[in-house]
């Protein structure tokens, strides 16, 4: 397990802290700013959920073709989430390019934010695609637990993006002053060279990745077969992406104070779940590795005793979430009222993190693993669209209560969503071997 999640992890901190600094760096700019970067980034947020569904349905087949040794079959479905991941890619760039102002509208009425999130997407548009590509290596590399490599290209590309910013935005070393622009073209140069990186070094070490373009090509009946089960992954990643950037327009419609708050609380999420995001991922290829390798018992086996150890230290952080958050918020040059609404989201998020992680480790780590995403599907699409959403809009329309109180109505999905999915793990009726599924 420390093999895989430590690397995994590490790349996930030094990625979430990227965006952290990213988020002080604006924030020296102001809350109009930093809301601008904060809704021009659900676009973003939404791309990546998409290409993290892709990757996610194609590793459930490259983890377990990898314990079964099949490495023919595992590099057609390589093939198929490059496809795939392009395409969606593409079609998020048009709007970044064409739309921006369009879609940030529908997140906002403040002008001022609508003109900054604007350029900021013009710029970053460029390197979705990139992104695309450097994902479905990067779900090969781990599914086959090479888990270092992309650890050490991320943490380059990252130091870059970090070195750019600093110098784009405020226009240090003799760059230019660019403000909010300067982000995005920090941003997007180092995209596109992480994906150089990643490509280059996949083949100099003959990675599995490091395929040859005739061993991509896959028949039309082989790519339904895979799609059946990875498409319900990518088509979850959308809806519920959509529900979370639903939770954020009703945020936003409250305020750019409270939506100042929310996307400051959102880094602090990102850095403190990346321990379980790497514990998720590793759990996800360990359990994928031994179904394919036929050991179902011990693929439970690990599932549980993931859980047990995510749960515990989420609690412990939790606590420390508590104890830090006067110093974490001293941080940003922020109104009162901002900070006040920070403060308190900051509590409920540390109260219910622990729900979280067990909903995470459940949902990506095991049952999405197992091939079992359907189900999953199911109970995300309903729990969200059926509870988080009408809660959202609820409080936050109809009751018109303070964003901190809407952030904890949101959350009773997830205690919903634990209680239907835990039965569902002890049933292990989520074990499917998928490597039947041959070219």
């Amino acid at each position: 397990m420390l093999k895989l999640a430590i690397p995994m992890t590490i790349q996930q901190f030094v990625n979430s802290s990227t965006n952290l600094l990213d988020v002080l760096m604006i924030g020296q700019l102001g809350e109009t700013a930093i809301a601008s970067l904060g809704l021009s980034n659900q676009i973003f947020f939404l791309l990546i959920l998409f290409l993290f569904g892709i990757s996610s349905g194609s590793a459930i087949f490259t983890a377990q073709y990898w314990g079964k040794g099949d490495l023919g079959n595992l590099r057609k479905v390589m093939g198929i989430g490059l496809t795939m991941a392009i395409t969606v890619a593409l079609f998020y760039t048009l709007i970044a390019l064409l739309i921006p102002d369009k879609i940030l509208s529908i997140y906002t009425k403040d002008q001022a934010v609508i003109e900054l999130g604007s350029q900021y997407l013009r710029i970053v548009g460029v390197g979705y695609i990139f992104t695309a590509i450097t994902l479905i290596f990067m779900s090969v590399l781990r599914s086959t637990q090479n888990v270092r490599l992309p650890m050490v290209i991320t943490i380059i590309a990252l130091t870059t993006n970090i070195f750019l910013n600093y110098c784009l935005i405020f226009g240090n070393f003799g760059f230019p002053e660019l403000g909010v622009r300067g982000a995005a073209l920090g941003t997007t140069i180092a995209r596109i060279f992480e994906t150089f990186l990643m490509i280059i070094f996949a083949y100099r070490f003959r990675t599995a990745a490091a395929v040859k373009f005739r061993e991509l090509k896959y028949s039309f009946s082989f790519f339904k077969k895979v799609l059946r089960t990875s498409l319900p992954a990518a088509v979850n990643e959308v809806f519920w992406s959509l529900g979370i950037t639903t939770y954020y327009a009703v945020y936003a419609r409250i305020g750019t104070d409270a939506v100042a708050a929310v996307n400051i609380n959102s880094t602090i999420e990102n850095m403190t779940f990346v321990i379980f995001i790497g514990a998720a991922n590793a759990c996800a290829i360990m359990i994928g590795n031994e179904i394919g390798a036929g050991n179902e018992n011990k693929a439970f086996d690990y599932g549980l005793r993931f859980l047990i150890i995510c749960i515990t230290l989420a609690m412990i952080f939790g606590v420390f979430v508590i104890i830090l958050r006067p110093f974490i918020l001293s941080l940003y040059a922020i109104e009162q009222i901002s900070y006040d609404y920070a403060y308190k989201i900051q509590l409920i998020y540390a109260l219910t993190m622990w729900i979280r992680v067990a909903n995470l480790m459940i949902f990506i780590g095991i049952l999405r693993s197992g091939g079992d995403t359907r189900y999953a599907l199911l109970v995300e699409m309903g729990s969200i669209w059926l509870i988080g959403v009408p809660s959202a809009l609820i409080g936050g329309f109809v009751l018109q209560w303070p964003v901190y109180y809407v952030y904890a109505l949101v959350l009773s999905e997830e205690i919903v969503k634990l209680m239907i999915v835990f039965p569902r793990f002890r049933s292990r009726k989520w074990v499917h071997n998928l490597t039947s599924v041959t070219a």
